[in-house]
């Protein structure tokens, strides 16, 4: 075995590499202005994924020299609901928007996933692994599990819709003309989960709480509508 061998099939080159991948993202990410499409979470995972097939390092093994991450991911995703405790009086200030926009956005999520995947007459199993999509990441494996889903597609799934909602949500929000930190904070929690909430707060403590909410509520709200909705494609 060579020495860059030897380098690169360390225990922790992989946990290297992804500290790496992200801080460099992020310098880049400041250098550039903070623009929404270079999100450094985005940037990150595509250096890390053509470092993995440039180096030939296999997914496995990448996955457990990672492992401290994984195991991390539980508390950082329940840290980011600290942000609630300071929107919580605003929230019940709003309690009726709130309420009606949680039920609204969480009935577009699940008609556009579900309408699109039967439109293209998508097997009624990977119907049920695309269901829990909009909900933060230990929730959808949980769902996913529960509903008989592909527990791994589904985790997969939920990252993209995480990473392109929080890449593309603030761009959008933009273009819309949307200011207010509470509806631009709501509305990318509600649709990217723990990583929007982490782009929300990089924005302002208001919007980042407001993400949190929409976090927390969305899974609570999925995890009892969900199975239900699977029951049609068991």
């Amino acid at each position: 075995m060579s020495a860059l061998e030897g380098v690169v099939h360390a225990p922790g080159f992989g946990l290297a590499l992804t500290l790496g991948a992200y801080l460099a993202a992020g310098e880049l990410h400041r250098r550039l202005g903070r623009p929404a499409l270079l999100a450094p979470v985005l940037v990150a995972m595509v250096l890390v994924a053509a470092a993995l097939q440039l180096l030939g390092i296999p997914y496995g093994e990448y996955l457990a020299s990672v492992s401290v991450l994984t195991l991390l991911l539980g508390p950082a995703t329940v840290a980011l609901a600290l942000p609630l405790l300071g929107s919580g009086r605003a929230l019940l200030a709003d309690r009726a928007a709130v309420l009606g926009t949680l039920v609204l956005t969480g009935t577009v999520s699940v008609a556009v996933t579900v309408g699109a995947l039967v439109a293209f007459g998508v097997p009624g199993e990977l119907v049920r692994t695309a269901l829990p999509r909009s909900v933060t990441t230990p929730v959808a494996l949980t769902v996913a599990q529960a509903i008989g889903a592909n527990a791994t597609l589904a985790v997969v799934l939920t990252l993209v819709s995480g990473i392109l909602g929080a890449t593309v949500g603030p761009w959008l929000l933009d273009r819309a003309g949307v200011v207010d930190p509470r509806a631009r904070g709501f509305a990318v929690g509600v649709v990217s989960h723990g990583i929007g909430t982490s782009r929300a707060l990089a924005e302002s403590p208001v919007a980042g709480g407001w993400s949190s909410a929409a976090m927390v509520l969305n899974a609570l709200a999925m995890t009892a509508v969900l199975p239900l909705v699977a029951r049609a494609f068991a």
